[in-house]
């Protein structure tokens, strides 16, 4: 029998974790969510004050991201995201990546779930 894999972007965890148990529902076994970002790591997890200068990089600061280098932290900081001046919007925004290996034949129909909670595929 032949699989198919299907990747789709959602821009929040819980319609992500409600299409993975739709589509299990339905007979799709493989499913899985994973959290993906432009930046490494999971960013700041407690409160700085960035006026002690006790901040890795405006990168660190803004962009949630987890530098090895100081060259890749001057770096991410140049991407327009850091300033708050501009963004990509809201519509390109899907942090949470639903894989799922399907059946061929029942691939429309695992689209078709996805879709309906709103995945990007």
């Amino acid at each position: 029998m032949k699989e198919q894999n299907i990747l789709a972007g959602f821009s929040s965890e819980d319609a992500a974790v409600q299409a993975k148990k739709a589509l299990n529902t339905a007979g799709f076994t493989i499913v899985q969510i994973d959290h993906i970002g432009q930046f490494p790591g999971d960013g700041v997890d407690h409160v700085l004050n960035p006026i002690t200068g006790q901040i890795p990089s405006l990168g660190s600061l803004t962009l949630a991201g987890d530098f090895s280098s100081r060259d890749a932290s001057v770096l991410a900081a140049a991407d327009p995201d850091a300033s708050g001046m501009a963004d990509r919007g809201d519509e390109f925004n899907t942090p949470f990546l639903l894989t799922a290996v399907v059946p061929a034949d029942r691939n429309a129909e695992a689209t078709e779930i996805i879709r309906s909670f709103g995945g990007m595929v």
